[in-house]
């Protein structure tokens, strides 16, 4: 085969790609719309039914360095409107000051509680109860190297049925617990459950509740609003529709305890513990037969703290794809496994080949093509061409993800901000998407070479809280 020939299959095979992912991701936002309308229409009479039934829920929050925003967070929960829960704050080690503002803002005092360990975890050093809220314990206990230790630690002390595990730079609306435990009240066969993430950046938080929502001003805050509509509201929701759904978020999700304690707790070798629980309990559940169900509710919104620098957002990406690759390889058991259904035949060989393996053709593809446009061997009319039918998908599934939330809970009330959102959609192709992806191959050749990764500094500004 002639160098043009190759150079042309390759123009060919990039743009299939592409057209053929955001086909998938059409296809997935479509089964959103039909689910959200039917979620929508049932909303308000399940409301009626279980308003006065509440399973007791177990609210874990990881904590390391978050003495900027762990005030915040937890007031936040504390002030749900749920009756049977209780706060867990797991001190995982922290260096700064996060221990020493939890006993200043809740007064805390040790706790002789009987601490089961169902998990092994790093060794507690004490166990704190609030003289202020009787529903607040923390937990101070040795470094564990990641979240999934700290959660860990947080299910072994946990009462309750139901466990939520969250992060401490999120601040969760006062109705969302009792929505997103409605499913396991509606089905008992569900084991886990997630609901939305928003962008909390450029908000108004006031003692843990939050006031007022806008736009972040910070640019890369903002066209990450786009990204979290689109994740969330086309892809997890359209996954959930079929069972198929791999990834309950780390920030947002909440999971049958007994189930997870039988599955060994979550990962602390795995940077992905929440999307690697997820997959585990799909390949361990289908593979016993158990009849299960891991699904996803919109409405429930959780508000979380963006990177606003590159460092950082660079760090966070490379981390979610490294998380995602393990979670794939040590699960790789559920991909056409019998019984597995649309979790091992549809949605694993998709984030195989079109999440996982998605930067190699990404950035592979847009190098051959200015290769080929610096030879000769392909016209400016041309390139233009195939950039613009790559891209245009790209942005009608954007802006179908915008009007979803539009059409639904209308979560940005002025035209102004909706308007902002289709440009940063536009926007968002010519630059950025192409340094995530360079960003995640960059994590994806790490993980194939061995190389381990750093958590390094993540830098909050936390300039949405108001005291």
């Amino acid at each position: 085969m002639s160098v043009r020939g190759f150079l042309v299959g390759v123009q060919w095979l990039f743009l299939g790609y592409f057209v053929v992912l955001n086909v998938i991701y059409l296809g997935l936002a479509f089964i959103a719309l039909h689910g959200l309308r039917r979620y929508m229409r049932g909303a308000s009479a399940a409301e009626r039914v279980y308003s006065h039934l509440q399973m007791p829920v177990s609210m874990i929050v990881p904590a390391y360095n978050e003495a900027a925003t762990i005030a915040t967070s937890v007031k936040a929960l504390l002030q749900l409107r749920y009756q049977h829960f209780e706060v867990i704050v797991v001190n995982d080690g922290s260096k700064d000051e996060t221990l020493e503002v939890l006993q200043r803002e809740f007064r805390l005092q040790p706790f002789p509680e009987a601490y089961r360990v169902q998990i092994k975890t790093q060794p507690v050093r004490g166990i704190y109860r609030s003289l202020t809220h009787p529903n607040l314990r923390v937990i101070d206990k040795e470094n564990g190297g990641g979240k999934a230790d700290a959660i860990n630690a947080g299910i072994n002390s946990a009462r309750h049925p139901i466990i939520y595990a969250g992060d401490a730079d999120s601040v969760l609306d006062p109705h969302s617990l009792e929505h997103v435990v409605r499913p396991f009240l509606e089905d008992p066969r569900t084991v886990a459950c997630g609901g939305t993430v928003r962008i909390i950046n450029g908000c108004t938080v006031r003692g843990g509740v939050r006031e007022k929502v806008a736009l972040p001003r910070n640019p890369l805050a903002l066209v990450q609003v786009v990204e979290y509509l689109r994740a969330f509201l086309g892809g997890r929701l359209g996954w959930s529709a079929v069972n198929g759904l791999l990834i309950v978020s780390g920030a947002f999700g909440v999971f049958h305890r007994e189930t997870v304690v039988e599955a060994g707790g979550f990962r602390a070798d795995v940077i992905g513990e929440d999307m690697e629980m997820t997959v585990r309990l799909h390949r361990t559940l289908s593979a016993r037969g158990a009849r299960y169900r891991v699904t996803f509710v919109p409405d429930p919104v959780c508000w979380t703290d963006a990177p606003e620098d590159f460092g950082t957002l660079s760090r966070q990406r490379k981390r979610w794809h490294r998380g995602l690759a393990e979670s794939l390889s040590v699960n790789r058991g559920l991909c056409f496994a019998r019984g597995s259904g649309a979790a091992g035949w549809l949605a694993y060989p998709y984030f195989v080949v079109f999440e996982l393996l998605s930067p190699v053709i990404e950035v592979g593809g847009l190098l051959v093509m200015a290769v080929a446009f610096a030879l000769g061997m392909m016209n400016g009319i041309g390139f233009l061409a195939f950039v613009a039918a790559a891209f245009a998908l790209g942005v009608m599934l954007s802006a179908t993800a915008i009007l979803l939330e539009e059409l639904s809970f209308h979560t940005y009330p002025k035209a102004r901000h909706v308007l902002a959102l289709f440009v940063v959609s536009i926007l968002e192709n010519f630059g950025y998407r192409q340094l995530i992806s360079f960003w995640r191959l960059q994590a994806l050749v790490a993980w194939i070479m061995g190389r381990p990764i750093h958590w390094g500094v993540m830098k909050r500004k936390a300039d949405w809280q108001q005291h």
